[in-house]
């Protein structure tokens, strides 16, 4: 018997152990449970025995049962009541209907004081909102009975006051129920509004109505008081002061100086309920912030032309936001400040929106060549009604962005500074000279701060050219404004870099904008493509970074630019453009020796590409285009890390520009075509092998002389003359013996398989005739003699056929 069973074994019998241990816990656990159901059951109902392993869960708890109980009796109680009220109740007469009233109604209201004494909450609670319901048809009935000529709007002002005050006496005596205090809170919401309404009281009026009664709630909300009352004072206040903020906004828009007051109201409405709920201080900071706004501005918009709304707006965001200041002195507390600064920021936000679409216009409206190149028509401009009070408001975004400080701050004031130079032209309708100047200004500037110069040492932003030192904290007047709204996460990157990439794009996009508008006029596009040359190479000359590669790759793309202009200026044909277009890519590759930039050289590359396209429709100047492109690529593998890409590209172009001269001279021979590849492959196939003996000479050989030996192998068998299968004969004989002095695979096998098929295609003619003057039965009997002697000979033609194999294998 083995007492020391192995570790697998051993390991699977303390599992199946484990898991009957579990099992058997699980059964146990299971009958204790219905025991003890049995044990605390009521008399006379015994727990039925739970299926084996399987615990009976409780469906719900008492207390929830009792709830739900309770509250399906209060509701069908409510509705005999209303059932009684609507149908029964113009039946009785005036003591009985006062009977009634007073019964059902007080004893409603009075069984919650002995519900709760004896300890029957849920109960009384259900009751006590029977009585509530019972108070609001008491009411109604009322009024249907013995005031039926009253207004409704004032009776229901007047009853909701009055069920309001006995609500909350109700509640004050009986402070084991939860309902009557809320309830009376949402009653006391209807008095003033509907007040109000019944005096005949515009929207005003009862929008004032409405902050006074949420005035009152926030007063409620100040003093200490059960949860559920604060709830709902809080949710009613809301609800209120929104109405009341939408009529303001409405009003200061139709009538501003009715509106004005109704917003102040507001705001400070907000601003004192700021201070009693002070986890939603700012926000309620902000609302009143923007509440403020609007009223101010309101009447001064009403009082100016039209084309100014925006701009007295964002005045007056911005304005608000300079309230910071006083901060320092703890005149307002820091969450007003971050809600007055977050909403000015929302405010100017609104207005930069606004005047979007001028820039927009300015940096896309170039793009309508419908007057096409060099006509010296313009294309109408794009929004000339467009007011041109945007660029006002651009201008204050960017001041106040600046003087906010901080990376974004400083973002923004770029983004913004960049904006307004391309919006001058449409907002102000320069002409198109002006407009020219404004966007290369507009790039100058961009491109100016992309090479500035940035990293982890200028983590503390530098002041904009022309603007004042920005300190670590924002100490301008817009400050709270811009900080509250840029300020968010920290930037992922140095700000340095941040301003370079953003003045990098900001400048390339208005560059194109000014060449889109230079192609107008021939003089205009010569000049800007000769500032843009100059600005590009200054940035690719003193950036950095993908700045500089930017910027380089921009230049080259200028360059090509003005060889192109000027050939169509010079009237050259689209074939000879393209070989001018060529000394780009050359220049390139001749400054790559000093100036190592991949965008640069990349750009050129695509440069050559469109010349190459270019000459595509006259084939003699391709084939000189691809000859020069060879040049080119030659003299670049003259670098160490160019030289493997450029060598393979300038032996391609030079076979192609072989190619398309021989077509241009009618060439129709396969070998002229293919012999400049052989050639230089079995060149490189040699050199490969020197430095490489190991490389198989399939790599090294097979692709050099397949290039010839298939195609003409597939001209010979159409070709009825003798002179090339004896040329190609002869070649594949030599190339088949140099296989095998050498012991290489690739030119034994080729060779010899060229060697077979021209030898077959020479027999095949004499070995029809001879086929054609043997006897029909010859044929098929020497087929069956040499399968007999295959037969017979069979495992030593194996073998033989074996050891050439083996042979072969054994050659490189």
């Amino acid at each position: 018997m083995d007492m020391n069973p192995p570790p697998v074994e051993e390991l699977r019998r303390v599992d199946a152990e484990l898991a009957r241990l579990d099992a058997r816990r699980a059964e146990l656990l299971a009958r204790r449970a219905w025991l003890l159901g049995v044990l605390y059951a009521p008399a006379g109902r015994a727990a039925a025995p739970p299926f084996p392993g399987v615990a009976a869960p409780a469906e719900t708890s008492p207390r929830g049962a009792q709830n739900v109980l309770l509250t399906l009796g209060g509701i069908l109680l409510a509705v005999a009541a209303l059932a009684f009220t609507l149908v029964s109740w113009g039946s009785m007469g005036i003591a009985g209907r006062s009977a009634v009233l007073l019964a059902v109604t007080s004893a409603a209201l009075a069984a919650p004081a002995v519900l709760l004494r004896r300890g029957l909450g849920s109960t009384a609670e259900a009751v006590g909102a029977l009585g509530l319901v019972l108070t609001v048809l008491d009411a109604y009935a009322l009024h249907r009975v013995a005031l039926p000529g009253t207004d409704g709007l004032g009776y229901t002002a007047a009853a909701a006051a009055v069920l309001a005050g006995v609500w909350g006496g109700y509640g004050g005596l009986l402070r084991g129920l939860r309902l009557p205090l809320p309830a009376a809170a949402v009653a006391a919401q209807l008095p003033l509004p509907l007040g109000a309404l019944a005096a005949g009281g515009g929207p005003a009026v009862v929008a004032w109505a409405a902050v006074l009664t949420a005035a009152a709630d926030v007063l409620v909300l100040g003093r200490p008081s059960r949860s559920e009352v604060r709830v709902t004072a809080g949710v009613s206040a809301g609800v209120l002061a929104a109405w009341a903020l939408l009529t303001g906004a409405g009003l200061s828009l139709t009538d501003p100086w009715t509106g004005a007051p109704l917003l102040l109201g507001c705001a400070a409405l907000c601003l004192y309920a700021a201070a009693a709920a002070r986890p939603a201080a700012s926000t309620l900071a902000t609302v009143a912030g923007l509440a403020l706004v609007a009223a101010v501005a309101g009447p001064a918009r009403a009082a100016l032309p039209a084309e100014w709304a925006v701009p007295v707006y964002v005045v007056c965001g911005l304005a608000l936001a300079a309230l910071w200041r006083p901060v320092r002195a703890g005149w307002i507390p820091e969450a007003v400040r971050g809600g007055f600064g977050l909403a000015g920021g929302v405010v100017a936000g609104l207005g930069v929106l606004w005047a979007l679409p001028p820039v927009l216009a300015g940096l896309l409206g170039p793009a309508d060549r419908s007057a096409g190149l060099w006509s010296g028509t313009h294309a109408a401009p794009v929004l000339a009604d467009y007011p041109a009070t945007a660029a006002l408001v651009l201008l204050l975004g960017a001041v106040a962005a600046a003087t906010a400080g901080g990376p974004w701050g400083r973002w923004g004031a770029v983004v913004l500074g960049w904006s307004l130079l391309m919006a001058l032209p449409v907002a102000l309708e320069l002409p198109y000279a002006a407009g020219i100047a404004v966007r290369l200004v507009a790039t100058a500037a961009a491109l100016g701060l992309a090479v500035r110069p940035g990293g982890p040492a200028h983590d503390r932003p530098e002041p904009a050219p022309g603007l004042a030192p920005v300190p670590e904290r924002p100490e301008g007047a817009w400050g709270a404004s811009w900080t509250a709204v840029t300020a968010g996460p920290v930037v992922p990157v140095a700000p340095g870099a941040l301003l370079a990439w953003t003045g990098s794009a900001a400048g390339t996009a208005s560059a194109v904008s000014a060449l889109l508008l230079a192609l107008d006029v021939r003089a205009a596009t010569f000049g800007v493509l000769g500032v843009l040359l100059a600005l590009f190479t200054a940035v690719a000359v003193l950036g950095g970074g993908a700045v500089r590669e930017t910027a380089a790759g921009a230049a080259v793309l200028a360059a090509a630019g003005l060889v192109g202009a000027g050939a169509a200026a010079a009237g050259l044909s689209g074939a000879a453009a393209g070989l001018a277009l060529l000394i780009v890519p050359a220049a390139t590759a001749a400054l790559a020796v000093r100036v190592r930039s991949v965008a640069a050289e990349v750009t050129g590359v695509a440069v050559g590409a469109l010349a190459l396209a270019l000459t595509v429709p006259r084939p003699a100047a391709l084939a000189l285009a691809l000859a020069l492109g060879g040049v080119i690529a030659a003299a670049t593998a003259l670098r160490a890390e160019r030289r493997r890409a450029a060598s393979w590209t300038a032996g391609a172009l030079f076979l192609a520009a072989a190619w398309v001269r021989l077509a241009v001279w009618g060439v129709t021979v396969p070998e002229a075509y293919t012999l400049p590849v052989t050639v230089p492959a079995l060149v490189v196939g040699l050199l490969r092998r020197r430095r490489d003996p190991a490389a198989s000479s399939w790599v090294a050989y097979g692709p050099g002389l397949a290039a010839t030996l298939v195609p003409s192998l597939a001209a010979v068998w159409s070709d009825p003359h003798w002179t090339r299968p004896l040329l190609l004969g002869t070649g594949a004989l030599a190339v088949t013996l140099l296989g095998a002095r050498f012991r290489l695979q690739a030119p034994l096998v080729l060779g010899g398989a060229a060697l077979v098929l021209v030898a077959a295609h020479e027999l095949a003619p004499y070995v029809v005739q001879l086929v054609g003057a043997l006897p029909r039965w010859l044929p098929p009997a020497a087929a069956g003699l040499l399968l007999l002697a295959v037969g017979a000979t069979y495992e030593r033609r194996l073998r033989e056929a074996r050891a050439l194999r083996g042979r072969l294998a054994r050659m490189r």
